[in-house]
């Protein structure tokens, strides 16, 4: 179910530009003229519409995520904090200024804030984040989880860095495509190789953790 949620934004943002983007004159009627007040100008195209529209839906759509966890009394992560800031400033933005690069530049904001906050935790208060969400269910050397720091600190730079080049060099509908298939297929593939990367040091490890328990009183 927090998987569903976590990606819940992402999803209706797709929908939406897919939706508006088949009937982009009549999304731009709609949007003018419920949301004219919004836009510089008052009037929204039918080029920019499917956009537009789909950047509304994922600003209340990551509000609704954190008024949600807020009622419900439950913890809002760091991340998700981060990610409002953003979607909030830089899809308002595109909104106002009928520009589509500002909501694009967003996904980049958040890798780039995660493999920062990776690394500083690291670097400066001593704590791998990694080992601090697996490490209860894994028992692996110290050095095996700084790699995997540094695993995840690479490719979220990398993923920000990627997202830019398709954001730049492709249309917005490739784009939009490649934000909910092309980085879930790629942070899926790296979740594979990092698993297939501990496979051999949890063999190791298994052994020395059933002696430990073999030996207990």
């Amino acid at each position: 179910m927090k998987i569903l949620l976590d990606f819940l934004p992402l999803i209706l943002f797709f929908a939406t530009f897919k939706f508006a983007e088949g009937s982009a004159d009549a999304a731009a009627a709609f949007a003018t003229q419920h949301f004219g007040f919004l836009v510089q100008g008052g009037v929204v195209g039918a080029s920019e519409a499917p956009v537009l529209l789909a950047t509304l839906v994922v600003i209340a759509a990551t509000l609704t995520q954190v008024l949600v966890l807020k009622l419900m009394r439950r913890k809002v992560d760091t991340m998700l904090w981060v990610s409002l800031v953003l979607v909030v400033v830089l899809g308002g933005a595109t909104v106002w200024f009928h520009n589509e690069t500002f909501i694009k530049w967003k996904p980049s904001g958040l890798y780039w804030a995660m493999s920062l906050t990776f690394w500083i935790s690291a670097q400066f208060f001593g704590k791998n984040l990694i080992q601090a969400m697996m490490g209860k269910e894994l028992p692996l050397p110290d050095a095996i989880w700084q790699r995997l720091n540094w695993a995840w600190i690479g490719f979220f730079a990398f993923m920000g860095v990627l997202n830019l080049l398709v954001a730049y060099n492709f249309s917005t509908s490739t784009w939009a495509s490649f934000k909910v298939f092309g980085t879930t297929g790629l942070i899926l593939l790296f979740t594979i190789a990092q698993g297939l990367y501990l496979s051999p040091h949890l063999k190791d490890e298994t052994p020395r953790a059933d002696a430990a328990k073999d030996a207990a009183p």
